[in-house]
């Protein structure tokens, strides 16, 4: 099973991690990071293909994905 994680003080809350999952499993919070940037969260890991399309589009490059089982 493939997840992401987020780190969330890299994060500027851009959106284009959203634009880029193909299972919409990224998507914006509503809760401001210490930067006061709204940051990007991850739903549904058990539907994540571990495509890295969301780690490829941001900018940030505050996105990992793990394509293993989360220990």
């Amino acid at each position: 099973m493939s997840y992401i994680v987020i780190d969330e003080e890299r994060c500027k809350g851009c959106g284009l991690c959203t634009i880029g999952c193909p299972r919409k499993l990224v998507t914006l919070s509503q809760k401001p990071n210490s930067l006061g940037y709204t940051v990007a969260i991850f739903n549904n890991p058990e539907q994540c293909i571990g495509c890295c399309l969301c780690a490829e589009m941001c900018p940030d490059v505050a996105i990992t994905v793990f394509k293993e089982n989360r220990p």
